[in-house]
């Protein structure tokens, strides 16, 4: 499954990264900067900084003045990021997260506050990109968010943009944008529900109250709970392990779960789906796994 914005974007992801954003840009390759194996470091006059690490790549947001807040200008290099993960054929999995102690405090509300005239919003979302930037995306390959600090409003909704969440103990998540009457229009009423639950997720979108990692463990919306200081790491161990598995199985698998969660309009066509991907899977990958399994590889379970 190619990147989409909820359709298949080929033809339109250059026009949405080269004129939707305010302050056009245009895709292009990882930034050279590089971060430290922590969190804690931040790059000076970048807004989102990238690295990569063998198979894997790492996408921070570097606004920690601001909490991670999401700006114009971030959310547009959040999507220039992550388009350029998904097409780089040498790149399995990305890991996103927020430099200085915090993933993301939701959409920078001083920026609304200040420049609503120069706001501009696409509303067709086949056409372009979300406030946050990403949001819109159906990438073909995995995302793991590593969460620390805060993960509010508009930030998540940038969590549940990732295949799995990898959180701190003391990390906080909630729809804390209730208290100002700005709605979730980044995904969270579409991935929130399918995620944990309509009841649980009315919950947390009506109260706009604070989970907790334990809680959030508790109800499927953290996959890891990890020590502070810790999610980084162990999301980049996640990811390593998730790209180390043969990709084209991997990937026909996620994107039949992807299609039956979200776009299959019956049981019937979401198993067409299954074995249509499935298929071609079985002499590109499964014949050698077979061979090495026959061979002794992986007996009792062992990875």
């Amino acid at each position: 499954m190619a990147l989409r914005y909820f359709r298949p974007l080929a033809p339109v992801v250059r026009a949405i990264c080269q004129s939707k954003i305010p302050g056009q840009y245009q895709v292009k390759s990882y930034s050279n900067a590089t971060t430290g194996s922590g969190n804690t470091e931040t790059v000076t006059g970048q807004t989102v900084v990238s690295e990569r690490r063998g198979t894997v790549v790492t996408v921070a947001i570097n606004r920690p003045e601001a909490r991670n807040a999401v700006n114009q200008e971030t959310a547009g290099r959040l999507v220039e990021e992550l388009e350029a993960f998904d097409r780089d054929p040498d790149l399995n999995v990305a890991v996103l997260y927020g430099k200085g102690g915090n993933f993301c405090a939701g959409y920078d509300l001083k920026e609304l506050a200040n420049q609503t005239a120069s706001l501009k919003l696409e509303q067709d979302v086949t056409k372009g990109p979300g406030p946050l930037g990403p949001s819109r995306m159906q990438l073909s390959k995995p995302l793991i968010a590593a969460v620390d600090g805060f993960a509010v409003a508009g930030g998540l909704e940038l969590a549940l943009l990732a295949d799995l969440r990898v959180v701190e103990e003391s990390a906080v998540m909630g729809v804390f944008c209730r208290r100002f009457g700005v709605p979730l229009i980044d995904g969270g009423t579409v991935r929130l529900p399918r995620l944990i639950g309509l009841s649980r997720a009315l919950d947390l979108i009506l109260t706009g109250r604070p989970i907790g990692a334990q809680e959030a463990l508790a109800y499927g919306l953290a996959n890891r709970v990890v020590p502070n200081g810790q999610a980084l790491q162990a999301a980049l161990q996640l990811a390593e392990q998730i790209s180390s598995f043969p990709q084209q199985c991997l990937r026909a698998d996620r994107s039949s779960a992807m299609y039956s969660c979200y776009d299959a309009p019956s049981f019937i066509q979401a198993m067409q789906y299954e074995i249509d991907n499935g298929i071609p899977v079985i002499q590109s990958e499964s014949v050698a796994g077979a061979t090495r399994f026959s061979s002794g590889a992986g007996r009792g379970g062992k990875f």
